[in-house]
């Protein structure tokens, strides 16, 4: 069996179709991030009149804070709650738009729309609906039973940043599980038909695991956008808050930086979310892709 392979007509050919991206990578992820690093040694006035170089001492100061490790905590359960309740959804809504015939493209419009909306756009709509003096939501809970009020409950707070940040992912995540599920061969599933298995046990034995690296993948990007990309989200209805119950880190490095002054810890801090984010991914790749069936 011969192999082709290809060459390139000028050695300088490869080296030049590689220098756009390599170009983007050192100045919007290298260059910022050893910046980040070396100001995470600093300790420095809000107006950069006096620097002091003070090494490790801003990474020790964040981890004797106990409201630096609950922000950790909190971040944990609102990133998973995030991934999971976003994941879930937009696979049930892929699964039933992929059985309509006629009027798939249409559902399909209406749920990509979600997606064009700002983060912090999404967040001043969540509020509305939920805001304990004209959102419908409340009053609709108080027929219930439930006095829903998230500027003093931090379990409601935490619900709706939720439900505003898994809203916003829910029309990206659609849109690989709806290509996944149109990738799936049909004569497997007429074939296990044919057999006697039913729906339910169609999808989790043949449909669930075929698409096995799609939901690998955007279990990674769901975790990067839950500790990333929420911030538009948090500022927009719980500003962090109450009493720090919605205080992620993101947020946290915002409020340390631009709003207290303390710039040496939120650097500190930006350094300890980019470490996490690449531990987690890290041990995505390294341990769950291992069921990944490609």
């Amino acid at each position: 069996m011969q192999t082709k392979r290809m060459t390139f007509s000028s050695r300088w050919l490869p080296y030049a179709l590689l220098a756009p991206q390599v170009l983007i990578t050192v100045v919007f992820f290298i260059w910022p991030a050893s910046q980040a690093l070396w100001q995470s040694m600093l300790r420095q006035d809000a107006f950069g009149l006096r620097t002091t170089f003070v090494w490790f001492r801003n990474f020790e100061r964040l981890f004797d804070n106990p409201l630096y490790l609950a922000s950790m905590k909190t971040t944990a359960i609102f990133a998973i709650s995030t991934t999971l309740l976003a994941m879930s959804l937009s696979l049930l809504f892929a699964v039933m738009v992929n059985r309509m015939l006629r009027s798939r493209e249409w559902y399909t419009t209406f749920l990509v729309w979600p997606y064009a909306v700002a983060p912090a756009i999404a967040g001043v709509l969540w509020w509305f609906m939920f805001n304990t003096s004209v959102g419908i939501v409340p009053y609709m809970l108080e027929g219930f039973g439930y006095d829903w009020n998230h500027r003093l409950d931090g379990n409601d707070a935490m619900i709706l940043v939720v439900l505003a940040a898994a809203w916003k992912q829910i029309s990206y995540n659609f849109l690989f599980f709806l290509a996944g599920l149109q990738s799936i061969p049909q004569s497997l599933l007429e074939a296990a038909a044919i057999d006697g298995a039913g729906r339910t046990k169609r999808f989790w034995t043949i449909v669930f695991p075929l698409l096995s690296p799609t939901t690998f993948f955007l279990m990674v990007v769901n975790v990067v956008y839950a500790m990333f990309d929420t911030f538009g989200v948090i500022h927009a209805t719980t500003e962090g808050g109450p009493a720090q119950a919605t205080n992620i880190l993101v947020y946290n490095v915002f409020r340390d930086g631009f709003v207290n002054g303390n710039l040496g810890a939120s650097a500190a801090q930006s350094v300890v979310l980019m470490g996490i984010v690449v531990v987690l991914t890290v041990v995505q790749f390294r341990f769950i892709e291992r069921r990944v069936n490609y």
